[in-house]
């Protein structure tokens, strides 16, 4: 992924978050889920910003969605506690695996601070303009 495309995402889910009146914090890492940009809006609860990494770093190592995530992860799925793994990851909403027009993984972002579903519509129209 390149700086470029990480801060025209960021550009992207911070005009949606001001639009929907919601404080968030948003991650967004690489393929091997190092940071690319991070921001936490004024008044996001502190708490957010480390599960607003997770969520990044989740879509991007496992190459799914948070939610997604969510199905193995649990107490009933296959891999529970799977969430233990690699520094501590979340299985629920807000992370978004982010890929290339030609399919290749090219990282994460993590949306946290509002609503479950708000944290997934402002990663997804960030992760449509890697598509533009």
């Amino acid at each position: 992924m390149k700086l470029s495309d990480a801060m025209t995402m960021m550009d992207a889910a911070l005009a949606e978050a001001r639009s929907r009146g919601v404080s968030v914090c948003i991650s967004i890492v690489d393929e091997a889920a190092w940071p690319m940009a991070f921001i936490r809006m004024d008044n996001a609860p502190l708490g957010v910003i480390d599960v607003a990494c997770k969520k990044a770093r989740t879509a991007a190592l496992f190459h799914m969605d948070s939610a997604d995530f969510a199905r193995i992860g649990h107490p009933d799925g296959g891999a529970y506690t799977l969430e233990n793994t690699n520094g501590g990851l979340t299985s629920f909403g807000g992370g978004l695996v982010l890929k290339g027009a030609d399919g290749v993984v090219l990282g994460g972002i993590g949306v946290s601070g509002a609503s479950t579903e708000d944290d997934i519509d402002i990663a997804r129209i960030a992760a449509k303009t890697l598509m533009a």
